[in-house]
């Protein structure tokens, strides 16, 4: 095991009607909240309602900004940053999901920030930030508890992420009934980007890391177990709870200290969803098992440690191989039985856009993509093009 530093301050209040007490958490980091959403769904279920009676009860005053996307745009951060700057914000409160709080944390560091907020996503780190608060609907991209946030450009449909412990939120409220009315599709999404979440810790060269593998495995088998419950049952509370708790773990980064990690699945799909505007729990979906048939002959004894484990795979101790690709197809069918796409053509992709793809990709480990077993930009390609299979 690696050594490692490790910080999660954020507060998490879980539980039915945990929304209640936003006003009286907002109430310690300020006076004036950014309310920042999405679209309609927020308001429909009469949640932002609920949430700006509490922020008024508490005595804090609510500003409100929506029209958060999925895959979050630049341009609505800024605006963001404006209202803050004009409005002396004191704390952002996220009521969404991923995208949501992503967009609330590239605000939060913006406004403290003396340049373009797009700096901090290309390299600069950020210093300071105004409180953030989240109320979740979506379990799905971890932002709750997590270091990242990530932020389209729209200009060259660069998709970049900003992963510092400052980007932590200060609390999170997280009530699993705020999900019974998500599509099948969004929870088949969040479930993808919660298994990809851990995965991208799991495979990994780090030695004797077992206890932590043992923890990955455990999230990834709830997922298996708890999505298909959830679709057939929108409101089993139990099966939600264990989906918005899993995401939350998958993603704090309590499964990847002491390990090497490597994250070339998530940089190659933020370029599917940069370019197409697909769901980024879709898009993981497409890539992940195309990305683990890639690494089957170089990495057979670590898919084949998750073919056994994850989903009870017998081991062929002659040809582990064979093991191994029995787990991604494993996968693979896991993803389909939710509906979700696994080819470049169910996705809405095209295998003529590959080679732009990968031009455009963000490279996380100098020329090379990933740690897991390192890949050229040729290499990237190829894993691109047995996803279109």
């Amino acid at each position: 095991m690696l050594d490692f530093d490790f910080i999660s301050p954020t507060h998490f209040i879980f539980g039915k009607g945990a929304e209640k007490q936003t006003g009286e958490l907002a109430a310690r980091y300020g006076k004036r909240a950014l309310v920042h959403y999405g679209s309609g769904s927020v308001v429909k279920s009469g949640l932002l309602k609920r949430v700006l009676e509490s922020l008024y009860k508490a005595g804090v005053k609510a500003i409100e900004l929506g029209g958060v996307q999925p895959n979050p745009r630049d341009s609505l951060v800024y605006k963001g940053i404006e209202i803050c700057r004009k409005e002396n914000i004191d704390l952002i409160i996220a009521v969404g999901g991923g995208s949501t709080i992503d967009s609330s944390k590239a605000i939060a560091v913006g406004v403290k920030y003396k340049g373009d907020f797009w700096d901090l996503y290309t390299g600069k780190m950020p210093i300071e930030k105004i409180p953030v608060g989240v109320v979740l609907t979506i379990p799905a991209a971890g932002s709750e508890g997590s270091v990242g946030s990530v932020i389209t450009k729209e200009e060259g449909q660069l998709k970049r992420s900003c992963d510092y412990d400052i980007m932590r939120p200060e609390f999170a409220i997280m009530d699993p009934e705020l999900t019974y009315t998500l599509p099948p599709f969004q929870t088949a999404c969040g479930a993808a980007d919660i298994m990809a979440h851990v995965m991208e810790r799991y495979f990994t060269n780090t030695a004797d890391v077992d206890f932590t593998d043992r923890l990955c495995e455990a999230v990834l088998q709830s997922i298996i177990r708890s999505a298909p419950i959830a679709m057939r049952n929108p409101t089993d509370y139990d099966a939600r709870s264990n989906i918005m708790w899993a995401g939350m773990v998958a993603h704090n980064n309590i499964l990847g200290v002491g390990r090497e990690q490597d994250w070339s699945s998530h940089l190659l799909e933020h370029e599917l969803s940069g370019l197409y505007d697909v769901a980024h729990g879709a898009g993981l979906a497409v890539i992940f098992p195309a990305f683990l048939r890639y690494q089957c002959k170089y990495r057979t004894m670590r898919i084949a440690q998750f073919a056994v484990r994850v989903f009870g795979i017998s081991m062929d101790f002659e040809h582990p191989e064979y093991t191994a690709m029995e787990g991604v197809d494993r996968l693979e069918r896991f993803f389909k039985e939710l509906g979700l796409p696994t080819t470049f053509k169910e996705l809405g992709a095209r295998e003529s856009d590959i080679d732009f793809l990968v031009k455009k990709c963000n490279f996380n480990n100098g020329d090379k993509l990933g740690y897991f077993n390192p890949l050229t930009r040729a290499e990237a390609a190829e894993v691109y093009r047995l996803a279109c299979k």
